[in-house]
């Protein structure tokens, strides 16, 4: 248990948006399943009611920093799929079967040969000068005297 009065707060507080977050977690799911539910009965009226307020909870959830933004993605764009299902089953169908009938013949492109690049010349580097120092200095003038 914390003892410092900052963490003692923050520990009060974490609990309760965790509190807050299980229960919009909750409503989340509880939201889906009711989605689920009516496309298993199809019945596309109460279909497309859950599924805004499917996707509302998930916009909100992402807004008030509850799910990531992927996640609702994900979610979401699944929900789209089985309810695009639903409504148009027949064309799902139709799609699957004509897929493979129609494949483009692949059409010969003429090949292009690329010229190389021309390396560029690297500069040539000037030599370092060497750099006298008061030390050098000293000892060659005291090299002289003597």
């Amino acid at each position: 248990m914390p003892r410092i009065k900052s963490a003692i707060k923050r520990v009060k507080t974490s609990n309760k948006s965790h509190l807050r977050n299980i229960s919009h977690k909750s409503k989340i799911k509880s939201s889906i399943k009711k989605f689920n539910l009516a496309l298993s009965e199809k019945n596309q009226e109460e279909t497309s009611k859950y599924f805004k307020d499917s996707v509302s909870f998930l916009d909100k959830s992402v807004n008030k920093g509850i799910l990531t933004k992927n996640t609702a993605s994900r979610q979401k764009a699944s929900l789209t799929k089985k309810l695009n299902t639903l409504a148009q089953p027949e064309a799902v169908e139709k799609s699957a079967a004509i897929a493979p009938e129609k494949v483009a013949k692949t059409q010969e492109m003429p090949v292009i040969e690329k010229t190389p690049k021309v390396a560029k010349k690297s500069a040539t580097k000037k030599p370092a000068v060497k750099k006298v120092t008061k030390t050098a200095k000293k000892t060659k003038t005291a090299k002289t005297k003597s």
